[in-house]
């Protein structure tokens, strides 16, 4: 659905990186496989076709987070009137 996201957070060796695949278009949905120690997520069109895909090998993987769309990102204030 389109707004769904998953973020990826990677031990890159001496660093931290942090890798985001979003639906970007309605009808299309983040999908997460795992296999043979890598795990891959992609943004699949409806009728299954893959878009865009990050691979990550399993042993590497610090964090996995995924927001369903519709859902408010971490520290905003969707309250009416809320300051901001």
């Amino acid at each position: 659905m389109k707004g769904d996201r998953v973020e990826v957070v990677v031990d890159t060796g001496g660093d931290v990186q942090t890798f985001e695949i979003v639906a970007t278009r309605a009808g299309r949905r983040v999908d997460i496989s795992v296999s043979r120690g890598v795990v891959e997520v992609s943004e699949l069109t409806r009728g299954g076709t893959p878009v865009r895909t990050g691979r990550f090998m399993a042993s590497r993987i610090i964090a996995m987070v995924e927001y369903p769309a519709g859902e408010p990102e971490a520290g905003t204030d969707v309250r009416p009137g809320a300051a901001s």
